[in-house]
């Protein structure tokens, strides 16, 4: 199963906005949820596994975390 969050804290506050990130990876982990996320928040791409940055369509840089 694979679920897009397009901006899913764009207009919440830091405690909305963590909230949801809670929510978002906790089906990650107790379901094996592939989550893909589209966010302008460089705090937020940081902790994912794998990040892909985006510039004027075309992938600029792909990186894994080291885990």
């Amino acid at each position: 199963k694979i679920l897009l969050a397009d901006e899913p804290t764009g207009n919440l506050d830091q405690r909305s906005g963590g909230q949801v990130i809670e929510i978002l990876e906790d089906l990650h982990h107790s379901r094996g949820m592939t989550l893909i996320v589209v966010t302008h928040d460089a705090d937020l791409g940081q902790r994912a596994e794998r990040r892909l940055r985006i510039v004027d369509g075309r992938i600029d840089r792909d990186e894994r975390s080291r885990a």
